[in-house]
């Protein structure tokens, strides 16, 4: 009898365990709760969809071919026009902006995509969105954590080609913004080493202090970041922009968002997208056009979000927790309590109160002692989350 050969299987990457899989007894514990858990781990939207949208969306619903890759010219259009007026980003044309399906993809696969492999470095902030390391990996590159609020100066990186350095702002977990000067110095230092600078803005429209709440939070493609060409034109050499509609417009469950910036590197992205069929559905993009065209619903929802990060800080410093000063934007409260608690000492300890928050610990080892907080769920919730955190139990979980 022939012995079979076996099979030349490929390697698996080298990727980190999935952590949210870790939260599974911290939920278990806070589902006990007699008022029921308060769900505060996952930026999940839980308020409705605009109307706007789900109109588009239904009157598009007849779609038997296959869509573009680079989405219809209403979409194209109504990116640029959106990038010029929330984010004041102008010039852009259709070769500069594409729609993706969700930011996460992105994130995931752009290094892959640009041609990213082995040897390489790929800078990302150092309490940061765990997939920036998981797609420098997938890419089989170096993922490098840094201190983005930095001097780049400073950052000690291991040997390899430095291809692309990641920013996150308004940051997820920390909700800390990079101003334009920090942005400026980033991008001029990752040109003189030939990397290109990738930014995932998709907390953008939720600044919460001054002066971002009245001036808007900067862009990467902001010109005054990247400097102009010789002919006056913004200068956007190496520069991509990520957007997602899913906390603006509740659209998560839509996988809406954008891509824009150096028109030969959304080219080159292009280009795998359409050999991979990776395609935004047509109902998928009359809706997005449509919440692009609606600013009503983004400023309603803003206020929603105002109203529950209020209630949360002020519910958590009740408790004895500190949120981090410098988190002043985005989706979420970045939270430390007593020098003797770990990340996971105070998520046990939410889950005592039928409160699940995320560690820090899954942000990198800058998250060590912290706590990420969602604004994402109900209003009665919130609620019920800020009155457990007034107890006298709180007070005891949490050292007060």
């Amino acid at each position: 009898m022939t012995t079979p050969t076996p099979l030349a299987l490929p390697r698996p990457l080298a990727l980190p365990d999935f952590p949210w899989d870790s939260l599974r007894p911290y939920r278990a514990r806070a589902a006990e709760h007699p008022d029921g858990v308060v769900d505060l781990a996952v930026g999940t939207p839980v308020d409705p969809t605009p109307a706007v949208a789900r109109t588009a969306l239904a009157g598009a619903a007849n779609a038997p071919g296959y869509p573009a890759a680079v989405g219809t010219p209403a979409l194209r259009e109504a990116i640029a026009t959106w990038m010029e007026s929330r984010r004041g980003v102008v010039g852009l044309n259709d070769s500069e902006v594409i729609p993706t399906i969700g930011s996460k993809e992105s994130v995931a696969l752009l290094p892959l995509q640009l041609g990213v492999g082995p040897g390489d470095l790929v800078c990302h902030p150092r309490a940061a969105y765990p997939t920036y390391d998981v797609g420098t990996r997938i890419a089989g590159a170096t993922p490098v954590p840094v201190d983005t609020d930095a001097d780049p100066a400073t950052w000690e990186l291991p040997e390899g080609r430095l291809v692309a350095v990641w920013l996150n702002s308004p940051g997820n977990p920390d909700g800390h913004v990079l101003s334009v000067e920090q942005m400026a110095r980033i991008v001029a230092w990752a040109r003189g080493r030939g990397a290109i600078v990738l930014s995932d803005e998709c907390y953008a429209e939720l600044a919460w202090a001054q002066p971002w709440a009245s001036q808007g939070i900067p862009s990467l493609l902001d010109a005054r970041v990247g400097g102009s060409s010789a002919d006056g034109a913004p200068d956007r050499r190496g520069l991509l922009a990520l957007y997602s509609l899913s906390k603006q417009s509740n659209m998560a469950g839509y996988r809406a968002a954008l891509l824009a910036g150096d028109a030969a590197l959304v080219g080159a992205v292009t280009e795998v997208r359409k050999h991979s069929g990776l395609l935004m559905p047509a109902p998928v993009q009359a809706a997005m056009v449509a919440a692009l065209g609606d600013t009503a619903h983004v400023d309603a929802q803003r206020e929603v979000y105002r109203a529950r990060r209020e209630a949360l800080v002020a519910a958590t410093a009740a408790a004895g927790l500190v949120n981090d000063p410098a988190s002043v934007a985005g989706l979420y409260l970045w939270l430390k309590g007593p020098a003797s608690m770990s990340a996971y000492d105070l998520v046990g300890a939410f889950a005592e109160l039928g409160i699940v928050v995320a560690p820090g610990d899954f942000y990198g080892p800058a998250g060590a002692g912290h706590v990420r907080m969602s604004l994402t769920d109900t209003d009665e919730r919130v609620a019920a989350a800020a009155q457990r955190l007034r107890s006298e139990r709180a007070a005891a979980l949490f050292g007060r």
